[in-house]
């Protein structure tokens, strides 16, 4: 049952006196449930058990850590069919959508319970003592990771599952050893109560301290912005908007004392057509691209929001089955009115340019909220010289740059901002006769992508799910995969201590049976 309320530890709360309720895109009416807004009073609860929590859990086994995970998985799974209709009226996405993003979420949270549960994630580092060496000794030092905190969660508006209330973020908080506080995303509030429930549940069950999680409604941006600036806050995780997370970026360093937020906050993904690969496939090309441009309706952070070639017959042929393909495609509904409202203000924007081409815009009459496709095209010089066109327009848009030759290809290519990816198309061979485009691309992007669709994010330790400003706020971390547990932690040392009184990682007979750096060399042996 959905009560509106906020979950702070173990205890319903609703002491506030906003409420607001979520939409229904496919039926373009509102839902049925009322949700309360968290008061001031409710936020400073939540971090004070928060804050409690962290004692304990901060020093949990990777075990126990690995058990608490593993059942928020199964309590999730729990939930069944009204977990699945919920998320479908609220996001107007497709039960299979749905389904699969359960999945990912479930695989996500079981991959950290692995990852703590062998333990060798804290990089255990050990240099031993040399207490005749001259002429001063060196002394016993030894390091480990250690969680920080604890962590606000923001939910994405795109991902109610695998980016929201037990989405990346918060396993891999979790996983750390930082208790979370989740600052639910309105458009899907139904749905985060809904895990909040799992993830409450996993706790009890597995003997957690109350506090590991709470779960706060909010219909703007104060909630966010109070817990952002709450002392007892550590770390913050954010998927959305540019200007939502550079303002939560700017607040948490404005801070007495400043805090990290690993903000993702979108990208137009660039991909470079080069000439031999259109010369020999440019109707295939076209046709994969129209499919990725469209799926989803558009609404990834990896949606291929520009595309970059010389100007030949082949980049018209490229064009014109890309059009084709685009206007024959069905339309989407969107997540949510305002996404629609924003998308439809943006496209219209970079239509209405005095130099922009419109190569395909669907004009048929949709249902509400459904978006119309859209490609435009702009010469290499253009694209140069309005910074404007380099905007992300959220939703099934993209934008073809027509350049003259591969110098000015590759001067577009150096004045894009950060990406989260970048994708050539090539042959082969073709690739080594532009070196100067791929290293201008490599130092745009946190992902290269050779001859693919930057739409679909692998969840493995290789993948790269982020990249240079604003792409996100550090381009060394990102959300995906088992390596995001490393935002929620920082490095500590410890000199000559008793060999007793060390955290197991670090002890001379490696419990654990953890990899460890001994002197400079790999091992799992006990010293």
């Amino acid at each position: 049952m959905i009560t509106g309320k906020n979950l702070i530890g173990n205890q319903h709360s609703a002491r506030g006196n906003t409420v607001f309720t979520t939409f229904d895109p496919q039926l373009n009416e509102e839902n049925e449930w009322k949700f309360v807004e968290a008061s001031e009073e409710e936020i400073d609860a939540a971090v004070e058990l928060a804050m409690e929590a962290f004692s304990e859990f901060s020093t949990a086994s990777g075990s126990v850590k690995a058990a608490f995970l593993r059942e928020i998985a199964l309590q999730i799974e729990g939930l069944g069919d009204e977990l699945i209709a919920v998320y479908c009226k609220e996001s107007g996405l497709t039960e299979g959508r749905a389904k699969g993003e359960r999945g990912r979420t479930c695989f996500q949270l079981r991959s950290f319970a692995d990852l703590v549960e062998e333990g060798s994630w804290v990089n255990a580092t050990i240099d031993t003592a040399l207490p005749d060496r001259d002429p001063i000794p060196k002394p016993d030092i030894r390091k480990m990771a250690i969680p920080i905190g604890p962590i606000v969660v923001f939910g994405a508006s795109n991902f109610p599952l695998a980016y929201s209330t037990a989405g990346g973020d918060t396993a891999s908080a979790l996983a750390a050893g930082c208790p979370v506080i989740v600052k639910s995303h309105p458009m899907h509030a139904a749905t985060s109560e809904l895990v909040a429930f799992a993830v409450r549940k996993a706790a009890k069950q597995t003997g957690m301290p109350e506090g590991v999680f709470s779960h706060l409604n909010s219909s703007g941006i104060e909630v966010g912005q109070a817990l952002v600036k709450h002392p007892g806050i550590k770390g913050v995780g954010f998927t959305g908007s540019r200007i939502g997370g550079r303002a939560l970026f700017d607040i948490a360093a404005q801070r007495r004392e400043p805090i990290p937020v690993f903000a993702e906050m979108g990208s137009i993904n660039p991909v470079v057509l080069l000439p031999e690969a259109l010369e020999k496939n440019a109707t295939t090309w076209a046709r994969k691209y129209a499919a990725s441009i469209t799926l989803g309706t558009g609404q990834f952070c990896t949606n291929p929001g520009l595309l970059l070639a010389i100007k030949s017959e082949e980049l018209k042929e490229f064009m014109n089955v890309l059009s084709e393909v685009l206007e024959a495609t069905s339309p989407g509904c969107m997540l949510h009115p305002r996404i629609h409202e924003k998308y439809t203000s943006l496209k219209s924007e970079m239509i209405a340019g005095k130099e922009v081409e419109t190569i395909a815009d669907l004009r048929d009459r949709v249902a509400p909220n459904y978006a119309q496709q859209s490609a435009v095209t702009v010469s290499g010089n253009v694209f140069l010289s309005h910074p404007k066109l380099h905007q992300e327009v959220f939703g099934p848009f993209s934008m073809v740059v027509v350049c003259d030759n591969a110098a000015e290809l590759e001067r577009v290519i150096s004045s894009l901002e950060g990406q989260l990816t970048g994708t050539l198309i090539a042959e082969k061979d073709e690739i080594k006769r532009y070196p100067n485009i791929l290293q201008n691309l490599k130092n745009k992007v946190g992902r290269l992508i050779f001859n693919g669709v930057p739409t679909g994010v692998e969840v493995c330790p290789s993948m790269q799910h982020g990249g240079p400003y604003p792409a996100s706020t550090d381009s060394r971390f990102g959300a995906v995969g088992i390596h995001a547990i490393q935002r929620w932690v920082r490095p500590m040392s410890y000199q000559n201590w008793p060999d007793a009184m060390l955290p197991e990682a670090l002890k001379n007979a490696n419990p654990l049976g953890i990899s460890r750096l001994v002197n400079g060399k790999l091992t799992s042996e006990p010293l």
